[in-house]
């Protein structure tokens, strides 16, 4: 009996449900999921379960990833009205990059097509929009709807060889693609007294309010606003229908094409949409700085853009919008540094390259499997030859109990061979039915406990008033008979049995 002044046990929590995210919902309610619009999957991937310990019914978050973007983006928001201006507009061209790379994501890793034509849509749509709302009289709302349609056409243009060139041919074919667009443009002779930039383009945000701390919040949250656009968007279009035959289609080409899976169709609708968007962007960005000028087709820009794909991972939105914040913040907060800050993006980008291998938000399933693999060769150190399990294997063995199963039933075995002694097989031989002592109950409740496939059997040969017995061993497989141990007949059962006996310790001993 426990003392009175003794205190209780106090058990540690064991596991990880802690961490889970769980409601427990009231059986008798409905449970309604909100849905994203022109979706079918819900915001947050919740699962209903019992609670293995409580039996109570529960709701678990599956994916935390919306809590860490609520969190992410929520906090950006919150933060931003008590930065300076200058850090204000750096999170303003934060999210117009971030929301171009994670269009440019959704071509890359979702379609599949290495295009380094991104900032070519982007820079001919913002082009097309200013030329339409300063040469033509556009107001500045349908600037927008121009530049999609302007980077429709263009998406259309750009998709019809990649349907025949594929990788590194498309890629360089794209880069030549971006090199013309910015030559044409510096041959309008219109634009030739402005170097080729178009100025005066109308913006949402006033005249007034323009380099002022209003415009500056105002620019934010309309870049902000486009920053959630763009993530919407790759929502629909990567986890939807057109994501999923994607999906199936990196896996294997040949099985997608086999089950009638149209991969090319769907590659050139996401690349037609995602550069439909990237024209959007394009035009917002005109809007934003108020003019356009063929920087925006530089290699410069492009080679900034491919670094932050690289830092943050590639085919992911999450990794998309860390890189970008990465090396904007040191493009753009350490401008005093001059062409150095470069040097540091750069070093960064082969730091991530080096050491991660799908960027900064691969780093955490790399640091599982490098984790999994450690604990495996822990423990194929501490298994020994001969204890049904060797190093080699234990690292192959998927349910890790196996293991520690064959390590205890050698133990059993080492124990019980010490265990047999002469006396031990005169007692067996004397009665092989019945009473025993307790170690010979405990070697033969063992070898009852056999698997199947070798285990020992006695035949009966010939009638029951004059019958003799052989030893067989069983094959443990349907339709496959059982074989002979010898040739030996046995006149009695209990010899019969006692042979069963010699050849199980024997075995025993040898193993």
């Amino acid at each position: 009996m426990m003392r009175a002044d003794k205190p209780a046990a106090s058990y540690a929590k064991v596991g990880r449900r802690p961490d889970e995210v769980t409601l427990k919902p009231d059986g008798g309610q409905l449970w309604h999921r909100w849905r994203p619009p022109f979706s079918r999957r819900h915001w947050l991937a919740w699962r209903g379960r019992y609670n293995p310990k409580s039996l109570q019914r529960e709701r678990l978050l599956v994916d935390k990833r919306p809590l860490w973007w609520t969190l992410g983006l929520g906090g950006l928001l919150i933060a931003v009205p008590f930065l300076s201006d200058q850090f204000v507009n750096i999170a303003a061209i934060f999210c117009i990059f971030a929301a171009i790379n994670v269009i440019w994501t959704l071509i890359v890793g979702a379609a599949g097509i290495f295009s380094l034509a991104t900032m070519a849509v982007v820079g001919l749509s913002a082009y097309a929009a200013a030329a339409a709302n300063v040469y033509l009289g556009l107001p500045w709302p349908l600037m927008m709807p121009v530049g999609a349609a302007v980077g429709l056409i263009f998406g259309l243009l750009l998709a019809l060889p990649s349907t025949r060139l594929d990788g590194l041919y498309y890629a360089l074919l794209t880069l030549g693609i971006a090199e013309i667009c910015r030559v044409s443009i510096s041959q309008i002779k219109a634009l030739a007294p402005s170097n080729s930039s178009i100025n005066g383009v109308a913006s949402f945000i006033p005249s007034a309010w323009h380099l002022q701390r209003p415009g500056l919040l105002l620019g934010f949250a309309g870049a902000f606003v486009l920053l959630l656009c763009a993530l919407l968007v790759f929502r629909l279009v990567n986890t939807e229908r057109l994501g999923l035959l994607l999906q199936t289609a990196r896996e294997d080409e040949a099985f997608a094409e086999a089950v009638g899976i149209d991969y090319r169709r769907a590659r050139w609708l996401v690349f037609v949409l995602a550069s439909s968007a990237l024209g959007a962007i394009g035009a917002f960005y005109a809007m934003f700085y108020r003019s356009i000028s063929l920087a925006v087709f530089s290699l410069d820009q492009l080679l900034l853009l491919f670094a932050m794909i690289v830092i943050g991972g590639l085919g992911r939105s999450e990794g998309a919008v860390l890189g970008t914040a990465i090396v904007v913040l040191i493009d753009k907060g350490l401008i005093g540094l001059g062409p150095l800050r470069i040097i540091i993006v750069t070093a960064v980008m082969i730091i991530v390259a080096l050491t991660a291998r799908e960027g900064l938000t691969g780093i955490k399933a790399q640091f599982q499997a490098f984790r999994n693999r450690k604990k495996s060769e822990r423990r194929a150190a501490r298994t020994e030859k001969g204890g049904e399990v060797m190093p080699e294997e234990a690292t192959e063995i998927a349910d890790k109990q196996l293991i520690y199963r064959r390590l205890f039933d050698k133990r059993l075995r080492d124990a019980l061979k010490s265990s047999i002694t002469p006396d031990l097989i005169a007692e067996h031989r004397a009665k092989p039915l019945g009473q025993h002592s307790d170690a010979l109950d405990r070697l033969l409740n063992y070898f009852r406990r056999e698997e199947m496939p070798d285990k020992y059997a006695i035949l009966r040969i010939g009638p029951l008033r004059s019958c003799s017995y052989r030893v067989m061993a069983l094959s443990g497989r349907a339709g496959h008979p059982p074989r002979l141990v010898d040739d030996k007949l046995y006149p009695t059962l209990d010899e019969a049995y006692h042979a069963v006996f010699l050849l199980r310790i024997n075995d025993l001993l040898a193993s």
